[in-house]
């Protein structure tokens, strides 16, 4: 049996930017084994299986594997999806809703002249703030000093709206690019709250990056140990809503544009709203434009 994927670039309108993304369109019969087999194999950040939905009111189930994890809910797996599909379709949908271990993640698509532009998610759970993290800690997962960590906004802290990661602020521009992961302190202060990864980012955005409000990096656990990813939708929308409820005054939608992968040659921009009403956070978005690039089929030994 010949199975079908489709490889896109995600949070960019260029090609070789943004994140990597390989989309298998045929993933059904495939044991949760081989779909961790076959996404070590493309050794992407992210690899989706596309399956027939459990509930025929929703568009597929969506399963997504790192090299190395099932995760339960990913931000640019499901932008990615969501334009393969949506541009495969023969009967546009302006939503997409898909199935996932975290609940269900409904995906907007905009299309222009007929063509898909981009897709944005709603996160499938509400904000959940977990563990806080000392400064010393975060900032020995990334090789900087407790100077370098700024707390006067919030404290290093997990949070999630469907995968929790551990959220930091740096002083400059200068710490963001100077970071590097360390395996030793990784393994001391990881999983907390069950987040394995460190998102940090800062305000403190020169003028050639100024098309973004912040700038972001984030490492995590790869298949060859420590790895940075391009650009990570789930942690930027769990920011963005820990943004808005930090600020309780403000109402109404909170819009923010974040740049990350810059220091790996692979810049992306990550489209956020976060919408408050009576104080309280009603939904969180993040979305952004995408590029394909690469298609083909494999089969697998021992498959008819």
């Amino acid at each position: 049996m010949q199975r079908r994927y489709i490889t896109v670039d995600v949070f960019t309108d260029r090609a070789f930017g943004g994140n990597q993304l390989a989309v298998v369109l045929d993933a059904a019969g495939l044991t949760t084994q081989q779909m961790q087999a076959i996404a070590t194999e493309f050794n992407y950040s992210e690899t989706t299986f596309v399956l027939p939905p459990r509930d025929k009111a929703n568009d597929a189930e969506v399963r997504i594997f790192t090299p190395v994890r099932e995760m339960p809910f990913a931000g640019h797996p499901n932008v990615g999806t969501s334009f393969v599909l949506a541009s495969l379709a023969k009967e546009p949908k302006p939503r997409l809703l898909f199935e996932e271990k975290a609940g269900l993640v409904p995906v907007d698509i905009r299309r222009e002249q007929g063509r898909v532009v981009s897709t944005e998610l709603t996160a499938p759970q509400p904000l959940s703030r977990l563990a806080e993290v000392s400064a010393a800690d975060v900032a020995a997962c990334i090789s900087l000093t407790a100077d370098d960590i700024r707390t006067d906004h919030h404290a290093p802290q997990v949070v999630g709206v469907g995968t929790p990661f551990l959220v930091a602020e740096v002083h400059s521009r200068d710490a963001l690019k100077r970071a590097r992961p360390d395996a030793a302190a990784f393994g001391r202060v990881l999983p907390r709250d069950d987040a394995r990864s460190v998102w940090f980012y800062t305000r403190d955005v020169p003028a050639a990056e100024a098309s973004s409000d912040i700038q972001a990096r984030m490492f995590m656990r790869g298949a060859g140990g420590l790895a940075e990813d391009p650009a990570t939708g789930s942690a930027t929308v769990a920011a963005a809503a820990l943004f808005a409820d930090l600020d309780p005054t403000r109402e109404g939608e909170l819009k923010l544009t974040v740049g990350q992968g810059f220091d790996m040659g692979r810049p992306s921009i990550l489209l956020t709203r976060v919408r408050k009403q009576d104080g309280k956070i009603v939904s969180a978005h993040v979305g952004g434009s995408c590029v394909q690039m690469m298609e083909g089929t494999f089969r697998l030994a021992g498959e008819g």
